[in-house]
């Protein structure tokens, strides 16, 4: 016979499992129309890492619901995603996109107080507007830069993404 005690019990885990399953879980569809569920928060670099450590070397960017994001963002809500490589243009601004901010803190730290103007990625690379003030820049500078780039990228810096609001912006 079931008792009282037990149907609560039953119910119970019952609401553990819903609670566990609904807030926890996301679905991720991808380009093949396949479904497959992540903790919510979940990376597109994880993902591309559950699919396999190849594939994890080689993604450079990921479109989640139709807008480009870096593979660090976490991704809370169901979405359709596509993992873009080398050859997809998603990735390739998206790696220049890192490049030019790379660039840009290589040349901070050789020449401070330079001022940063526009830097997009274009469709083959990326550059920036910089204002030197007085001092000419030279052929020796560009490789310093390179050089400067080089070994900032090697030090491996974890790349984090930051959202703040237009007047936190502005403050800083």
């Amino acid at each position: 016979m079931v008792t009282l005690t037990d149907i609560k019990s039953i119910l119970a885990t019952f609401a553990s499992f819903l609670i566990t399953r609904y807030l926890t879980m996301i679905n991720i569809t991808f380009p093949d129309g396949s479904v497959r569920e992540f903790e919510k928060g979940i990376t597109g670099l994880s993902i591309a890492k559950n699919i396999s450590n190849r594939l994890a070397r080689e993604v450079l960017s990921i479109t989640v619901n139709d807008e480009v994001w870096d593979l660090t963002r976490p991704i809370s809500t169901d979405a359709t995603i596509v993992l873009h490589k080398w050859n997809d243009e998603e990735a390739k601004l998206a790696y220049w996109h890192s490049s030019a901010h790379l660039m840009a803190e290589a040349i901070e730290a050789l020449y401070p107080g330079v001022k940063f103007g526009i830097g997009p990625s274009i469709e083959n690379g990326f550059y920036y507007d910089i204002d030197f003030g007085d001092y000419s820049i030279s052929e020796s500078d560009l490789t310093n830069i390179e050089a400067k780039m080089k070994e900032l990228a090697s030090a491996k810096e974890p790349i984090t993404r930051k959202e703040v609001s237009k007047e936190e912006a502005l403050r800083t």
